[in-house]
């Protein structure tokens, strides 16, 4: 099956992707923080109210296209949002790699804070094709 886009934003989207199957981010454009909260929160009601329909469900993000994220916001995804990811039973994260220097960086940081914590357990995975994503998400499912 195809995916399909559920919510769209001039800076992003979030897809399902039935194939794999998994909720997905893809980033278009630099996001403001406002912005940039406001999609990975509406992603995750998202997921909550699909994976009552497909379990298990994976979470992948395809940053191709991302630039930077400001230290506040990567505050943001260690210590809020990925607890709340955790808690729904997100437990890996497929990442497609920027086609960016600071997209790149964005994403080894957030890679990194991440397998840092001990109080939730979430791996990260950054990958070179969206393709190689996919198979690592359903992998890992």
């Amino acid at each position: 099956m195809a995916e399909s886009v559920v919510i769209s934003e001039p800076y992003g989207d979030v897809l399902l992707m039935p194939d794999v199957p998994c909720v997905a981010v893809r980033w278009h454009s630099f996001a403001n923080s406002a912005q940039f909260r406001s999609l990975m929160d509406e992603a995750l009601a998202y997921y909550t109210r699909e994976a009552q329909q497909t379990w298990p469900l994976g979470w992948l993000i395809d940053m191709r296209k991302m630039s930077a994220l400001v230290p506040a916001d990567q505050l943001w995804l260690e210590t809020d949002w990925n607890p709340r990811a955790y808690h729904l039973g997100v437990r890996h994260i497929g990442l497609v790699s920027s086609e960016n220097i600071f997209g790149r960086i964005a994403a080894q940081v957030y890679a990194a804070n991440t397998t840092a914590r001990e109080d939730y357990i979430l791996e990260p995975e950054i990958l070179t094709t969206l393709e190689e994503t996919k198979r690592w998400v359903r992998r890992n499912l």
